[in-house]
C-alpha cells in the first residue's frame, strides 16, 4: 500500500505562541524534534492568549519519558480554582525511538535539551525541542561579529 499523504511544509497551519531566541545564542543546535505537550484545559486557554515564556525552559529525560521544566504558562484569568501551577513539569509526547535517541544523546557530556518554540499546529499544542551543546564565550563573540559583518554587506 502506497501512502498518498505528503509531509506538511514547516510553517503550514502553524500559530506561534512563544520563541526562545536566547537558545540559538547560548547553544550550538545539533538536532531538532517536534513534540506534543500534555496540558490541562486552563493551560491551553492561556496558550491561545499567547501567555507563555520559555526563556528559562529545558527538558529532562526520566524513566523513559521526557519532561519540560521551567516553562512559565501564565494562569488563565477566568480559571478560578481550576487554574494550573504556572511552572509545573509537563510531559512531552514523543515516539519511543525518539526518546531512546534523546537518552543516548543527553548522556553525552555537554549536551542538553532546549525548547526553541511553542506553537499550535492544526489546533494541537507542540514544542520544538533542540539538542544543543553550550557555546563558549569566544563562540558567542564570533557569532556576533559574523552577524554584524552580514548586516554591513546587506547595507
Amino acid at each position: 500500500m502506497v501512502s498518498t499523504r505528503r509531509p506538511a511544509p514547516d510553517d503550514e497551519g502553524k500559530e506561534l505562541i512563544a520563541r526562545n531566541p536566547k537558545a540559538t545564542h547560548d547553544y550550538h543546535i545539533l538536532e531538532t524534534w517536534e513534540a506534543g505537550l500534555v496540558l490541562t484545559g486552563t493551560e491551553v486557554k492561556s496558550l491561545r492568549g499567547k501567555k507563555a515564556s520559555i526563556k528559562e525552559g529545558f527538558a529532562r529525560v526520566a524513566n523513559d519519558e521526557v519532561f519540560l521544566e521551567g516553562v512559565n504558562i501564565t494562569p488563565y484569568e477566568q480559571g478560578n480554582r481550576y487554574n494550573h501551577d504556572p511552572v509545573r513539569s509537563r510531559k512531552l509526547l514523543l515516539h519511543k525511538r525518539e526518546i531512546q535517541r534523546l537518552i543516548g544523546a543527553v548522556e553525552q557530556k555537554g549536551l542538553t535539551l532546549v525548547p526553541l518554540e511553542i506553537y499550535f499546529r492544526n489546533g494541537v499544542a507542540k514544542v520544538k525541542l533542540a539538542l544543543g551543546r553550550g557555546k563558549k564565550q569566544h563562540d558567542r563573540r564570533e557569532d556576533l561579529k559574523r552577524r554584524d559583518a552580514e548586516r554591513e554587506v546587506a547595507r
